[in-house]
């Protein structure tokens, strides 16, 4: 891994620390005004939100409230780059406001450019979503 590699490694590793702990303005600023974060999901809602405050605003911040706060915790299992583009392996833990407990993986594609995240695709475990974890 290159310098630039190690350097958008470390972006995302702080990406999803502050994911972990639920600090969506500090998430915020790592995101391009202009950022895209696609679910690629088989589960209801949209799975493409287009800019950083819709991102925050209309996506994340819905999502995080369906747990306890500070839930859930996003704890990286593997990850490495290869020129602009990130991957990662994540778990997600943590309890829902119904007091279930939420336990999935994650895979993910994270496209960086300088000191920005542009475009997050999100894989996950929708069938364990949709069947535990309804809105």
């Amino acid at each position: 891994m290159n310098e630039a590699e190690r350097a958008r490694c470390d972006l995302v590793t702080t990406f999803f620390a502050h994911l972990s702990d639920g600090d969506l303005e500090a998430l915020r600023h790592l995101l391009h005004p202009d950022a895209r974060w696609e679910v690629m999901r088989a589960v209801e809602g949209d799975r493409l939100t287009v800019g950083r405050d819709a991102i925050i605003d209309d996506f994340l911040g819905p999502v995080r409230g369906r747990f306890v706060p500070g839930d859930p915790k996003v704890t990286v299992l593997t990850l490495f780059a290869s020129g602009d583009l990130v991957a990662a392996e994540t778990r997600g833990d943590g309890t829902m406001v119904d007091g279930s407990a939420y336990h999935n993986r994650y895979a993910w594609m994270i496209e960086v450019d300088g000191t920005a995240v542009l475009a997050v695709r999100e894989y996950m475990d929708t069938a364990y979503a949709r069947a535990s974890h309804r809105p």
